[in-house]
């Protein structure tokens, strides 16, 4: 199951383009054997148990309380993906093991994807010095689990915020490639990978002789350390 290891990647929204088109058109609905159901029941209970659990609060008194609630929740599935591994099912059930995963992943990121947009201020994105960081990266995450209407709308609206402080630079260029390799373009930065070959790799690049420096200037470390995190990790499907 791709990049069901990687969980940091997943909690970052990085070298997600293609876990994120299999979690935006799941597959229909079959049955799944006992073995599957435990197998995926970590990030269906980590739903539910945020859930519950923020639903016990009182009623959030802000946008800023909002956003930090749906942040919660974005990350809670996320958080517990390392625990899965369906190798031991068969490739079909497998492939529905993990439609019917990432298929509750889906419907949460586009119940708050419609969450946060009924919060979008009139100057078009969540400000780190009004809502806070942590509210503020709430917003990115759930954009960026989100799709390809959504990128289009806020990227050219977080670049010139990255100049004042008022969005982190890897937040900006996690999204930007993300756009551009949804739109099959090379990507600037290097953030985006793919299983080729049961192995992950990057793809394709804007421009290797400038990516450091691209990456640099996002406040970003080398390329290649990147990459070199992925090449730990077991090989992909």
């Amino acid at each position: 199951m791709r990049a069901v290891f990687l969980t940091f990647f997943l909690l970052m929204g990085c070298g997600l383009g293609e876990t994120a088109a299999v979690a935006q058109d799941p597959v229909a609905a079959r049955p799944l054997s006992r073995e599957a159901e435990i197998l995926i029941a970590p990030v269906l209970d980590a739903i539910e148990a945020e859930r519950a659990r923020q639903a016990a609060l009182p009623p959030p008194t802000n946008d800023r309380e909002r956003l930090e609630r749906l942040g919660r929740l974005d990350q809670a599935p996320r958080q517990v993906l390392g625990q899965i591994d369906l190798s031991s099912l068969p490739a079909a059930e497998r492939e529905a093991a993990g439609s019917a995963m990432w298929g509750a992943i889906w419907v949460m990121d586009t119940a708050n994807m419609a969450a946060l947009l009924e919060m979008v201020p009139p100057e078009g994105w969540f400000l780190k010095s009004v809502y806070g960081e942590e509210a503020a990266r709430a917003a990115f995450l759930i954009v960026q689990h989100s799709g390809l209407e959504h990128w289009r709308r806020f990227v050219p609206l977080l670049e010139p915020l990255v100049a004042t402080g008022e969005v982190d630079g890897g937040q900006y260029a996690l999204m930007y490639d993300r756009l551009q390799t949804s739109q099959g373009l090379p990507q600037r930065y290097g953030s985006q990978m793919t299983c080729r070959d049961s192995r992950w790799a990057l793809f394709e690049l804007e421009d290797q002789d400038r990516v450091d420096e691209w990456r640099a200037e996002m406040g970003m470390g080398p390329l290649a350390d990147y990459v070199a995190r992925f090449a730990q990790e077991p090989p992909c499907d």
